[in-house]
């Protein structure tokens, strides 16, 4: 779990707002800033993903990491979506075995890729939910 934990805070995340509703509440409505984007990009590996989630192109991505907060919406996503990771993470005892799994097509989500389901918020509740039964046990 400290992986996990170290791991967000190294992306410039309070792990606090991602373990308590009222500080994730606050640090949505604080915005996140475009560096924690730039760091989730290299952490994770995962630049379509978060033009996805952003709804821009990849080549717009340098704009991003300027701003000094994203409005609601986008941070709300962007916490969320680190939530997940940190999840997996927890799960899977590593980073590199948790994009591994979220890179992967698993038949709990109807075979596609956690990856590709993560620019949504039902997605990423449904992914989240597959991790949880992963964790304790109901399948892998």
């Amino acid at each position: 779990m400290s992986q996990a934990n170290d791991i967000i805070q190294s992306l410039g995340v309070e792990s606090e707002a991602l373990s308590n509703n009222a500080a994730f509440i606050r640090a949505v409505r604080a915005g996140v800033p475009g560096t924690v984007v730039k760091s989730i990009i290299t952490t994770f590996n995962n630049r379509e993903l978060i033009a996805r989630v952003l709804d821009i192109s990849t080549a717009n991505l340098s704009r991003v990491y300027r701003r000094k907060h994203m409005d609601r919406t986008i941070s709300e996503e962007i916490l969320d979506m680190i939530q997940l990771y940190r999840q997996a993470i927890e799960v899977f005892g590593s980073k590199e075995m948790a994009i591994e799994w979220i890179k992967s097509p698993v038949s709990a989500l109807s075979g596609d890729t956690p990856e590709s389901l993560l620019d949504t918020f039902t997605g990423r509740k449904w992914v989240s939910d597959v991790l949880r039964k992963i964790e304790y046990g109901e399948f892998s």
